[in-house]
């Protein structure tokens, strides 16, 4: 049988390398603790020369580099500690101590690197509310303060189109138009709304399709719509009732894909309730609300932008990119809700998504519907 032991010689040899790390480390800390950023670094040195990948060796160069006022070096070491440390399975409370006070001063450095940018900036002339949106959201990327959102559609995804969370008002300018009826819509939507039962819940139960319970919003009526259209087929009972608005929307490049939409609708989001986080399914157009009644404390993010609903003021974005709701008044909130083409689709494209779609329902696949 083979001893597999290590001889006595190499065990000894561990033993003196092991105390000269544990003394190195005890040295190192209590040259922190009375500010003798010589003795740490020269502590912190020779942990490194021993293993260049010690988590807590790097921290010691960080607080080195930092006293120095190299803090862009500085965060370097820190990040290296903290990946390292990640890797550790049992940290010691000591490396935990370390990594703690790593997380902490890297915070606090990009704290304070972000408060440079944006002063010299400002001594620049940069102002966030005047100058270019797109460089004050990549200003907000860069800092960390804002996260990066991509498409996602859940069924159909078009390549090629800008990654845009709300549209840019100059490429939908007849919004306008629609803007300018909202009062004569408001009028038809009070209409509709003096009969509660006209609402039904926004996510509805169909049978050819498995049932989930959609963050409790299934049957729900706590989200709660009254369509002009839906799936792309007029609701003749209610549009009819609605002339000013569907004049309204004459401009507008609804989205028209048979069987699938437009949809059209007066959209009620109950007092307190929330519409979670979610993605939509294709990415070829765009979603559009005119908020008609709209209390306090009614907010919608997409991505990483979050806007307040006002009256009579209509935005248009991209649902495949993650988007939520919320009305956090005692009120209830309602706005009109329609699709339209994304003004980069040409008609050459519409028509062949059109075909797309019409080709998939000859096939019996059943692709989902749109919904808004």
């Amino acid at each position: 049988m083979t001893d597999v032991r290590p001889s006595a010689p190499r065990v000894q040899a561990q033993m003196p390398a092991q105390a000269q790390v544990q003394g190195l480390m005890l040295q190192a800390r209590q040259a922190r603790e009375r500010s003798d950023f010589t003795a740490l670094a020269a502590a912190a040195e020779a942990l490194l020369r021993i293993n260049p990948r010690e988590p807590q060796a790097l921290v010691f160069k960080g607080d080195v580099l930092s006293a120095q006022g190299d803090h862009r070096s500085a965060m370097s070491f820190y990040g290296a500690a903290l990946a390292q440390g990640r890797a550790v399975v049992a940290p010691s409370p000591e490396l935990r101590a370390e990594l703690q006070h790593a997380a902490q001063a890297q915070a606090e450095g990009a704290l304070r690197f972000e408060q440079g940018l944006r002063d010299g900036l400002a001594q620049r002339g940069f102002d966030p509310a005047t100058s270019s949106p797109r460089f004050a959201a990549s200003l907000d990327l860069m800092t960390g303060r804002r996260r990066l959102y991509y498409q996602q559609p859940k069924f159909y995804m078009f390549p090629g189109l800008p990654q845009v969370e709300f549209q840019p008002r100059e490429t939908v300018a007849w919004l306008a138009e629609v803007e300018a009826a909202a009062p004569a819509i408001r009028a038809e939507l009070d209409a509709i709304l003096a009969e509660p039962a006209l609402f039904a819940p926004y996510i509805e139960d169909r049978a050819n399709r498995p049932q989930s319970d959609q963050a409790g919003l299934l049957g729900n009526a706590a989200w709660s719509a009254v369509f002009l259209w839906k799936d792309g087929a007029e609701v003749p009972e209610v549009a009819e009732r609605c002339p000013q608005t569907m004049a309204a929307l004459a401009a507008a490049p609804l989205c028209r894909i048979p069987g699938r939409s437009p949809s059209i609708l007066f959209s009620k989001l109950q007092a307190g309730a929330k519409i979670p986080p979610h993605n939509g399914l294709i990415n070829t157009r765009l979603i559009c609300h005119l908020p008609l009644v709209v209390p306090p404390d009614c907010w919608f993010r997409v991505g990483g932008e979050e806007r307040r609903w006002k009256a009579g003021e209509a935005w248009a974005f991209d649902d495949t990119i993650e988007h939520e709701a919320a009305n956090d008044s005692d009120q209830d909130r309602t706005i009109l809700i329609f699709d339209v083409w994304k003004p980069e689709i040409t008609a050459e494209e519409q028509d062949l998504i059109r075909a797309l779609f019409a080709t998939i329902d000859a096939s019996g696949s059943g692709a989902p519907k749109l919904g808004v």
